[in-house]
């Protein structure tokens, strides 16, 4: 089994696309649109085969959970994985770079991985992950 894809709703269809394909290389198909519905979307494909689907319908309402100073329950991140130390420190001088908060790291945890926090331009939490070895 494998996990499909997950969905993000947003106001702001292309500013999320474009940041998905910048940032992580993605690869997005064409728009789709239900003009019945309001309803638009694009999925983005990742290496290793998962896709995130961004959708945008005028009557969703806006989320009330602050993401970036506390946690709740249900989805919280999305995680991406780089292969190298080398990767993962050039991926974070480039969001970084770029504008995005970095919330917390670069660090190691006890898990064995080196991570980092960082936002979508939809407030949305990301982590960058790679593992590490002494």
């Amino acid at each position: 089994m494998t996990l499909e894809h997950a969905a993000i709703w947003t106001k702001q269809l292309e500013t999320l696309r474009d940041f998905y394909v910048r940032h992580f290389n993605g690869v997005s198909n064409n728009r789709y649109v239900n003009p019945t519905k309001g309803f638009e979307s694009y999925f983005i494909r990742f290496d290793g085969g998962a896709r995130l689907e961004i959708m945008s319908r005028p009557d969703i309402p806006e989320n009330l959970n602050d993401t970036r100073q506390a946690q709740h329950l249900g989805f919280i991140h999305l995680a991406f994985g780089v292969d190298t130390m080398v990767e993962f420190d050039k991926k974070a001088e480039e969001m970084s770079a770029a504008g995005c908060p970095i919330l917390s790291g670069p660090r190691k945890t006890g898990d064995g991985y080196y991570e980092f926090e960082t936002l979508d331009p939809d407030g949305n939490r990301l982590e960058v992950t790679c593992a590490w070895r002494d």
